[in-house]
């Protein structure tokens, strides 16, 4: 094979046995590799109705064909599994280092079975694979653990690894890398928590031939000039990273505020970039081979309470740690920031837990008694203390720790619970911005922008912009959006290099650019038409998890607040999200029939046939 390794390790943590397989090259082609690859071997390998904590689901680490080439940003991992948040499917992404290191060892993936009697982490230097003890690690932050395994094994290794929140079955935990990058959305940590599994540690050299290495070298240094290009004009992701949103989104009326009561925060000034660039940043953070460079890496100095040192806040970490929650502060937005990473936390679903516990406090639903506290909007110190209990399930922390669905439910009002399929929103209002309701709602995952983030026409104008106000079009562009956000996660690419400089400029996402890519790459005679099949292929097979794991096309719906609540300012003012005006047009582009379930023509049309039963 080029491009691909071929090979996966497999680790059975019950027994302490460790097999290596391979993939055949149809498999490989058609399912691209990371997430396709990766739902393939999880919908033949597990009951999709099995427990998420139990030792009958699957952990995957996957990387993608492009993961660890020349290509820009090419050096992406998906961890797939069953989520404890939400009984759905997981996709949950990284950066970072790990991801090339993982190539690097010869497998495109290792899949995780079983549980493990006592704590073990994985040691892989290539052929060299070994489950070593890990009780000496538990209960240690990331930043702890990642020392400890570098010591113990070589320097120049890479980690990803579990905190505390992930060794309590947290339900928001995420799985971290070189320290600060996560794997974080919908409980993918508590997964790995649940096997006992405390890291995986990759080294090695090995790297998969490329069917014409020369071009591929040349085509990747011709994007990288263009984005090089790009940011030494002034790219607001080069400057600010991420964190220059909240402004755009505060101007449009969605930003998240007080657990989305609004889309319009009175301090947004006091929690963008700007001011982190001017108080904070020490300088940017790319990830491995990047050119864009939109990690911040900060300081909080000493002398402030909220001292510390790390990466980010990213923007998602400020809407949820910071507006949702009412707070302006920052240095304590920041400190939140640094607290979930090194304990483990995905900080949006962290974040908007806290804000729907502070809205449930401030309605007169959860008694002081409970929190030992109050918990009004605006309250830093509240804030990080309630993280802290969340990750380690202490006193109000373990209600915390199920998430904000469970814990509204819990007290009576689950309509607080700003969630699609139990999974909190990100940081953009559907009401304000329609495509994105279809998309929180219908999203294998649930609420997640990752998923196909039609923002980047509706709120940010690439490739085109559209209204973000209209429902005309949305479901055709969701669904064109979900298959390219499919290719950009099973290729091993970056999603701000893809969307600007891969798919070409027009609404459609043609993908010509990610298929020379990856035929320079494998030699697997990509078409852009099979490229984007590709996509489809593997969105309708996880739409199949779904249906086997107790999904309906009732469960493709949205909170209260989003449809029976108009936004009472700014641009979107009085507006709701309408999405009984898409769903089922959204049916309809998919090929699914009216109960949102892919027809036996769509699969015979995809190949699926034979894997659905």
């Amino acid at each position: 094979m080029n491009g691909w390794h071929g090979r996966i390790l497999k680790i059975n943590l019950t027994d302490q046995t460790i097999t290596r397989g391979e993939v055949d090259s149809e498999t490989a082609k058609n399912f691209l590799g990371g997430r396709g690859w990766a739902i393939k071997y999880l919908y033949e390998g597990m009951d999709p109705k099995a427990d998420p904590l139990s030792p009958e689901n699957m952990l995957i680490f996957a990387t993608g064909p492009l993961t660890g080439t020349p290509a820009p940003t090419g050096n992406r991992y998906m961890v797939v599994t069953k989520s404890p948040l939400t009984g759905a499917i997981s996709n949950s992404n990284s950066g970072g280092d790990f991801p090339t290191w993982m190539k690097r060892t010869g497998y495109d993936m290792f899949i995780f079975t079983g549980k493990a009697a006592e704590p073990v982490y994985l040691w892989i230097n290539e052929d060299q694979v070994e489950i070593r003890p890990a009780a000496h690690l538990w209960g240690q932050d990331v930043p702890q653990t990642t020392d400890a395994l570098l010591a113990e094994t070589d320097p120049k290794a890479k980690v990803a690894c579990i905190g505390p929140a992930g060794e309590n079955l947290a339900l928001m935990a995420a799985i971290m890398n070189d320290k600060h990058r996560a794997a974080a959305r919908s409980g993918v940590g508590a997964v790995m928590g649940s096997k006992n599994l405390k890291a995986v540690v990759v080294q090695g050299r090995k790297k998969p031939p490329m069917h014409n290495s020369d071009e591929m070298t040349r085509f990747s240094v011709e994007i990288a000039k263009e984005v090089g290009a790009d940011m030494k004009a002034g790219s607001s992701l080069r400057e600010y990273g991420t964190a220059y949103v909240p402004q755009v989104t505060n101007e449009l009326g969605i930003l998240p505020t007080r657990n989305f009561q609004s889309g319009q925060f009175e301090g947004v000034d006091t929690i963008d970039g700007y001011t982190l660039t001017e108080k904070y940043l020490i300088r940017p953070k790319p990830c491995y081979r990047c050119p864009i460079a939109c990690g911040r890496l900060t300081e909080v100095a000493d002398g402030s309470k909220y001292d510390g040192k790390g990466e980010g806040p990213e923007y998602e970490s400020i809407s949820s740690l910071g507006s949702a929650c009412g707070i302006d502060d920052l240095a304590a937005v920041t400190k939140a920031n640094y607290i979930c990473n090194e304990l483990g936390m995905d900080t949006i679903t962290a974040g908007m837990t806290v804000a729907a516990a502070m809205d449930l406090y401030e309605s007169g639903y959860i008694p002081e008694s409970d929190i030992g506290q109050p918990l009004r909007f605006g309250d830093a110190d509240a804030l990080i203390a309630m993280l802290k209990k969340m990750a380690y399930r202490e006193g109000f922390g373990d209600a915390l720790a199920e998430g904000s669905f469970r814990l509204a439910e819990k007290y009576g009002h689950p309509e607080l619970a700003v969630t699609a399929r139990k999974m909190e929103f990100p940081g953009y209002d559907p009401r304000g911005a329609q495509g994105m309701g279809l998309l929180y709602a219908t999203a294998s995952v649930g609420a997640s922008h990752m998923a196909g983030d039609l923002a980047y026409a509706e709120v940010f104008g690439v490739p085109t912009k559209i209204d973000p106000l209209t429902t005309e079009g949305k479901p055709a562009l969701i669904k064109r959006f979900g298959d390219a956000f499919v290719n950009i996660d099973a290729t091993g690419l970056c999603v701000f290099l893809a969307m600007r400089y891969v798919f070409d400029p027009d609404i459609n996402l043609w993908p010509t650019r990610l298929t020379r890519l990856m035929n320079l790459t494998t030699g697997a005679d990509y078409t852009p038409e099979s490229v984007l099949q590709a996509g489809e292929r593997v969105f309708n097979l996880e739409r199949m998890f779904l249906i086997e794991a107790g999904f309906t096309g009732k469960d493709d719906t949205l909170p209260p607040r989003m449809l029976n609540e108009p936004l009472p300012s700014g641009p979107a003012k009085g507006h709701v999200v309408r999405l009984d005006d898409m769903l089922p047009e959204f049916y309809r582009e998919q090929g699914w029939d009216e109960n949102g379930i892919p027809t036996p023509e769509k699969l015979a049309e995809l190949g699926l046939s034979e894997i659905v039963q």
